[in-house]
């Protein structure tokens, strides 16, 4: 059988057994894969603090005949982000993150941008000081990607186009916006102004290295909040786990 070596970001591992490991990964051009670690409990000589959840890593691996876990050979830690660990909600974050990951990508899907995404957006986290905001462009650019992005082209009731000039309305049933002229903000209508519209479609659209740092206003991420989280529950038809440590 053909050994794979590929970027791959830990997602979560289990313990197997008395010393293997179970662990899943996501990866850029095999997209999500499970694998096991044979005696990787026991002794970690072949997978040197390469394994820990959020670590970005090179793993080796070989594609199993029968079963759905393929086979870890070895693996080397590129970057292990150990600061995501530091605090509670830089943890919760860094596992919102993993989790949109695999809700969004289940097995057998690749993007590699997303893996980019994923990766990149782990390593702003881990910088400190930028949580939220580094929340906030990962789950846009996550949602876009997996086919859920938020339509902002024209009124989704009159199909005027908008011009990212004027206040809008979130439409959570049409995964778009409508003009005020057609629909009055509310709780479950949202406004979004003209400099969070702008932002979203930045994100959703732009060259990953060009929006990947973005900065979010307190006043934009006001805004975009409810509309994210009204759209992620809306298309993943489910609350997400770690979104309740979030409050999003």
């Amino acid at each position: 059988m053909e050994t794979h070596l590929s970027p791959a970001i830990v997602l979560k591992t289990i313990p197997y057994g008395e010393s293997d490991l179970l662990v899943f990964f996501f990866t850029p051009h095999h997209g999500r894969l499970k694998g096991i670690a044979k005696g990787a409990q026991r002794s970690r000589k072949r997978f040197v603090n390469c394994l820990d959840v959020f670590s970005h890593a090179r793993l080796e691996f070989t594609p199993r005949r029968t079963g759905e876990f393929h086979l870890l050979q070895s693996g080397r830690l590129v970057d292990g982000f150990p600061d995501l660990r530091r605090d509670f909600a830089t943890l919760s974050y860094a596992s919102f993150m993993v989790e949109l990951t695999e809700v969004l990508f289940p097995s057998g899907v690749v993007e590699p941008e997303m893996f980019e995404s994923l990766c990149g957006s782990l390593a702003r986290l881990g910088r400190g000081g930028e949580g939220e905001e580094a929340v906030i462009v990962f789950e846009i650019r996550a949602m876009a990607l997996g086919g859920f992005g938020i339509d902002f082209e024209a009124c989704s009731v009159c199909k005027r186009p908008y011009r990212n000039e004027g206040r809008a309305v979130f439409l959570c049933e049409a995964g778009g916006i409508a003009c005020l002229g057609c629909r009055s903000e509310s709780a479950i209508a949202p406004g979004i102004g003209p400099e969070a519209a702008r932002l979203i479609r930045r994100i959703q659209e732009g060259p990953w290295e060009a929006v990947r740092e973005e900065k979010v206003t307190e006043e934009v991420a006001g805004e975009i909040r409810p509309v994210l989280r009204m759209h992620r529950i809306r298309r993943l038809e489910r609350e997400l786990r770690t979104s309740r440590f979030l409050g999003t």
